[in-house]
């Protein structure tokens, strides 16, 4: 191991130790949120029959129309906070707070580009403000979204959004399908105010949102992830900071089994899509990543590449939280900003 990776990942666990408030919460099949009953005597045959049903209409499970009732704040602390746009998510979870919808919204023009930026996992309400302003300065509309269970729509009760990713099977593909359909409302919402060049940027366990979103929208022109991965189980079985989630499944799924399970909010299976929409694609990763490792990023860059689906990588010999420091934050930052003014144009 060379000296700059050794730092990094010494960088990456003291980071990573910073978080005293991870829980190990108890395991559950959590059926009823996907239609099953909770005390289903075969959860094993339901979920493998259900995953295959699923992907054959991934286009009704992920479907979004127009919300009824889009209303558009003005901004909380001054005009550079952004307005706070809100809306009641298509899909209905057990805590009212989750289901009140809330973007805010920073408008560089009238018409024009536009994207949706998605942040990581128990991102907080002010995180990546500054990539938003940046992607004004370039005269790019940006839409960011708090997803389920985070800041404002956390559940009571839990500091983290524990339920997007937990041990709960079920009511984690319920949180990332209303992610991605909330994620959806959101293009329609660009819509209906003018905005037709559209994209979405993608940050972390955002990144997996995002390109599940842009396979299901023909108007997405262009996706930007930083960090990325082909199954949703395999990062969390793997990944240091999902590493409380696995203690609390290992005894219960192995990793195939897991991996089957959450295929249908995975991006894998919907990479052939993106042959027939044809959308601009930049992935960001990190070499050193302990939390989306570098194996799964050179898989779905192979995986692209073998599809024949055209895809630009940015590959910096960093973390999965350094990335967001100086040097590395530089050449992402500019790389994305740049990808999206010219897929945007």
């Amino acid at each position: 191991m060379g000296w700059l990776e050794h730092k990094i990942r010494r960088y990456e666990h003291a980071r990573w130790t910073t978080d005293d408030n991870r829980r190990v919460l108890p395991f559950e099949w959590g059926l009823e949120f996907v239609g099953g009953l909770r005390d289903e005597p075969d959860p094993r045959g339901f979920l493998d029959s259900w995953v295959g049903e699923t992907l054959a209409r991934s286009d009704e499970w992920f479907a979004a129309t127009p919300a009824a009732d889009y209303v558009l704040h003005p901004p909380e602390n001054g005009a550079s906070s952004g307005c706070v746009l809100t809306f009641t998510s298509q899909v209905e979870s057990p805590w009212p707070e989750n289901n009140l919808v809330r973007a805010r919204f920073f408008p560089a023009r009238s018409t024009g580009p536009a994207v949706v930026v998605l942040p990581n996992w128990n991102a907080k309400w002010d995180g990546q403000l500054n990539l938003c302003r940046w992607l004004n300065r370039l005269g790019i509309t940006v839409l960011r979204l708090s997803m389920p269970y985070h800041d404002r729509r956390r559940a009571d009760g839990h500091e983290r959004a524990d339920q997007l990713v937990g041990p709960n099977i079920g009511l984690t593909l319920q949180a990332n399908r209303q992610a991605v359909v909330d994620t959806r409302h959101c293009f329609r919402w660009l819509e209906q105010q003018g905005y037709t060049r559209l994209g979405v940027l993608g940050t972390s366990i955002g990144s997996s949102i995002a390109s599940i979103a842009m396979a299901h929208e023909a108007s997405v022109r262009a996706g930007a992830f930083l960090h990325v991965s082909t199954y949703f189980a395999d990062v969390v079985r793997t990944g240091m900071t999902t590493s409380h989630v696995w203690e609390g499944l290992r005894a219960k799924v192995n990793e195939n089994e897991l991996r089957r399970y959450w295929t249908p909010i995975s991006p894998v299976p919907y990479l052939d899509r993106l042959r027939h929409t044809r959308p601009q694609i930049l992935m960001v990763s990190g070499r050193y990543d302990p939390t989306f490792l570098y194996e799964f990023s050179e898989d779905m860059i192979r995986t692209l590449k073998e599809k024949q689906i055209p895809a630009e990588a940015l590959i910096l010999p960093c973390g999965h939280y350094s990335l967001e420091l100086a040097p590395f934050a530089f050449p992402a930052g500019l790389r994305l900003g740049l990808f999206l003014f010219e897929a945007l144009a």
